[in-house]
């Protein structure tokens, strides 16, 4: 494929996930009877769920820049695989999100763009620190899901489901990136990019 089909490939792929309803590829995690929650615990798992989705429409973003710019095919091949895999993780918090009556984030195009730049970045920089990228960014996800698991309400199994299956694959793409040759990012690096992603938790959480 070259750079002018991939780029129109980019652009749809964009359309759909921040427009689009995604369809995962896996069983949801999340089936089973729904627990008796509060407003208030529905409301809190909710906003939650919905700063998980923003991190997926990010990993869609992400995972397509760098692939537009890797340089090693079996390096792009990765980030495509694991994008689909991503795209399980969309619909399944999509979906959670509906269940527990809460929206989207208003802001999720502007996350595409912000995480596709910088995606597309990282892969310009050669595909050590690609993958470097990509173990670090899925290292800081997973451990944002352990976050959340600490706050979602106890009874609600079927959130608590999404987000260990979620996990367990972060850990995993992490772990695929670095047996690929991902180099350790230096410290200002990934400091800048706990900062990026506090502030995207905190807007997400709200708008």
């Amino acid at each position: 494929m070259n750079k002018l089909d991939q780029l129109i490939t980019t652009f749809d792929l964009g359309l759909r996930t921040v427009f689009a309803r995604p369809h995962a590829g896996r069983p949801y995690p999340g089936a089973g009877p729904e627990a008796e929650l509060s407003e208030a615990d529905k409301a809190r798992a909710a906003a939650l769920m919905r700063v998980n989705h923003v991190g997926e429409v990010c990993a869609q973003a992400l995972y397509a820049g760098q692939a537009l710019t890797a340089r090693n095919e079996k390096v792009r091949a990765e980030l495509e695989r694991a994008a689909r895999e991503e795209t399980d993780h969309l619909a399944w918090c999509e979906t959670r999100i509906d269940e527990l009556g809460g929206r989207k984030s208003l802001l999720n195009p502007l996350w595409f763009g912000g995480a596709f730049g910088m995606g597309a970045v990282a892969g310009l920089l050669g595909d050590k620190w690609n993958l470097g990228f990509l173990a670090e960014t899925e290292h800081q996800v997973e451990a944002h899901l352990d976050g959340h698991l600490q706050k979602l309400p106890e009874a609600d199994a079927k959130s608590r489901a999404v987000v260990e299956q979620m996990k367990t694959d972060e850990a995993r793409h992490a772990q695929t990136a670095i047996d690929h040759g991902g180099a350790p990012l230096p410290l200002p690096v990934k400091w800048a990019m706990r900062f990026a992603a506090n502030v995207m938790r905190q807007t997400a959480s709200r708008i």
